[in-house]
């Protein structure tokens, strides 16, 4: 049998030793329960007992933790189920890549920063490239990560304005039949880029943007014949693009911009007859290397824990 280890971690402040053990002592149920490791609270000191292999991951995650807390300003129960997974796969190194400064604060005080080691890489890439194709299932922050970074680059002054954009798929991109003015036929489709810009700048800082032409948020066939200069432009919902409408958004890129494409290609609504752009274009463009290309799995899903569960499922049916 293996004898126990023991460590002991001092943790001066009480708040934080409250923190890292979470309410009701869910985020040390949750350690003991994946790593074996008990976790006491003695004076200023947490004592670490199990396995000692387990109990250099559980020193390993706390220390993480710790990093993430003066960070993001936060410990959830998600990000210690998101850090426990990766440990115990042995991705210690990508685990202290993510733990990374924030992209942008919200108008309410909000750190928006990757919450996945898969959402850091998506970040880091859209750093890099001025192309980029974040590719993944809902819920792993494509569109709001790439959202985020436009209004950073914008505030930074690295572009002049922010452009969004979808196919509106439902519509077949043809608007005209439908009742009340444009901003009436596309919001609809646009909604969720609305909410993302909203959440970020706060709807004040958003109005005032719009009314002065510094963003966009247009359906995708009010591109054609322009050319998007120093802009930072988002192709939201790409999968619904056919492949005339791909090369032609593709094909708008002009000098100082930089473009972001999201899409999920399990989640293709195109008419019958018709083929993804997306899956086109990520076949046409795999050799250029300053493309960038990340896809983002059910293991970055950032939404209520039962949307991965949810997700996998699918996976495992198919």
């Amino acid at each position: 049998m293996t004898p126990e280890a023991q460590k002991s971690i001092r943790i001066p402040d009480a708040a934080l030793v409250r923190e890292l053990f979470g309410i009701q002592d869910k985020h040390a149920r949750m350690i003991r329960k994946t790593l074996g490791v008990e976790l006491i609270n003695r004076d200023d000191n947490i004592l670490l007992i199990g396995k000692s292999v387990n109990v250099s991951l559980a020193e390993e995650l706390l220390s993480l933790l710790m990093q993430e807390k003066k960070i993001s300003g936060d410990i959830t129960s998600q990000k210690v189920e998101y850090f426990l997974q990766q440990l115990i796969q042995g991705n210690s190194n990508s685990v202290q890549e993510f733990v990374s400064e924030p992209i942008y604060m919200t108008a309410k005080g909000k750190t928006i920063k990757p919450k996945t080691v898969g959402q850091s890489y998506y970040v880091s890439v859209m750093q890099e490239k001025d192309l980029t194709f974040g590719i993944g299932p809902a819920g792993t922050g494509k569109t709001y990560l790439a959202v985020a970074m436009a209004v950073k680059a914008f505030g930074l002054k690295e572009v002049n304005k922010i452009i969004l954009t979808r196919p509106a798929i439902e519509a077949g991109e043809n608007l005209g039949f439908l009742p009340g003015d444009l901003k009436e036929k596309v919001d609809p489709y646009l909604r969720p880029l609305y909410d993302s810009l909203f959440d970020i700048l706060g709807y004040e800082k958003f109005q005032k943007y719009m009314e002065r032409g510094l963003i966009e948020v247009a359906p995708l066939a009010y591109m054609r014949g322009r050319t998007l200069e120093n802009s930072f432009v988002i192709l939201d919902e790409a999968q619904n693009t056919t492949e005339e409408q791909m090369k032609m958004f593709l094909t708008r890129m002009g000098i100082g911009s930089k473009t972001v494409i999201t899409g999920d290609v399990t989640q293709i609504d195109l008419p019958r007859g018709k083929s993804s752009g997306l899956i086109q274009a990520l076949e046409i463009v795999k050799d250029i290397s300053e493309i960038g290309r990340v896809y983002l799995t059910q293991q970055d899903v950032v939404r209520h824990s039962l949307v991965q569960k949810i997700i996998n499922a699918y996976e495992n049916k198919k």
